[in-house]
């Protein structure tokens, strides 16, 4: 008995040093710092438009603050809503983040039935800045400027296309505020990136796009497109013998491909502030910097979660009755 007693008495001491140290072991990876491992950022659209680029950029300034890889990974389709539904319903833990455009702002209207939701299921993060669009047609096309572009569309109502990266994104409503604006008649041609459009365009099976200038001011540039107006409502460094349509007559016309970072509702703060310092760092970072300015991306008029928001809500008011009316 004596010996039973003693082995009986070792077996609780060790179960008793096992049990601290489990209980000093799971405090201390509780309080890991923020990333452990590598950080996903699923893009609504696909690979080399305007979102993708930025989103790959600040990637890579984001991992030299975060410590670890920030991965990109691309899921296109039913304006934003896969990749937003598959970021709703991802763990609120920062390793998996949405980087979006200006259909998120007006997703309910362009899917009134999905189960995600713009506001209720995401917190912002930071927006990331916006790619002017440049107008542009193919040089076989028989206009040669802006007047004779609109001439054109006035005298074929319904007959010239335009393509965009699908319904919601910012290149489709950006056009159906220039139809609104002009009161013309075309047909949408519907792509799942501004790329492919783009070699539709070139290839002259389209008549026209109105989108992001990383992609069309480089064919501009080498004579594969011709340019007639830029889209904002300041002259693009890529092309800065192009006038504004706002220039042009357009009064007021500004549309621009944008992009925000979002992370899953309930989201830590800590971790959304953590978040907001390593994209403060990437933009602040003069390789970053040179890299949006050789592309034609506008730096963010501010950074974090209180100035997109605010941007967000005023995006919704902007594009929204343009959303419904398509709808």
């Amino acid at each position: 008995m004596g010996s039973r007693s003693r082995r009986d008495s070792v077996w609780r001491q060790g179960f008793w040093a096992l049990g601290v140290v489990a209980l000093l072991a799971g405090p201390a990876r509780a309080d890991e710092p923020y990333p452990t491992r590598p950080v996903r950022l699923v893009v609504a659209y696909g690979a080399g438009g305007a979102i993708d680029v930025v989103a790959r950029i600040v990637a890579e300034g984001m991992a030299t603050t975060l410590g670890k890889p920030v991965v990109i990974e691309n899921k296109p389709g039913a304006s934003g809503t896969i990749a937003a539904d598959l970021v709703a319903h991802s763990p609120a833990d920062g390793y998996t983040l949405l980087v979006t455009g200006t259909a998120h702002a007006v997703m309910k209207v362009l899917q009134p039935d999905a189960t995600v939701d713009a506001k209720r299921d995401f917190l912002p993060v930071s927006h990331l800045g916006n790619m002017p669009f440049v107008l542009a047609v193919n040089p076989q096309f028989q206009a040669k400027d802006f007047p004779g572009f609109l001439a054109y569309l006035k005298a074929n109502p319904g007959k010239a296309n335009f393509g965009s990266a699908g319904p919601g994104s910012s290149s489709d409503l950006a056009v159906l505020l220039f139809a609104k604006m002009t009161g013309l008649d075309f047909v949408r041609v519907q792509y799942r990136s501004t790329p492919a459009a783009m070699n539709d365009l070139v290839a002259g099976q389209i008549t026209f796009m109105l989108d992001s200038q990383n992609v069309l001011a480089p064919q501009v540039q080498a004579g594969a497109l011709r340019g007639l107006a830029i889209g904002t409502n300041q002259r693009s460094r890529l092309l800065p013998d192009l006038k504004t349509l706002d220039e042009l007559g357009l009064t007021g016309f500004d549309a621009s491909s944008w992009q925000a970072m979002l992370a899953p509702a309930k989201t830590p703060p800590a971790i959304i502030e953590r978040l907001t310092t390593a994209v403060a760092a990437a933009v602040a970072d003069p390789g970053v910097q040179k890299k949006y300015v050789e592309l034609g991306y506008n730096l963010p008029p501010k950074v974090g979660p209180a100035a997109l928001d605010a941007f967000l809500a005023r995006e919704t008011e902007k594009w929204a009755p343009l959303a419904k009316g398509d709808s």
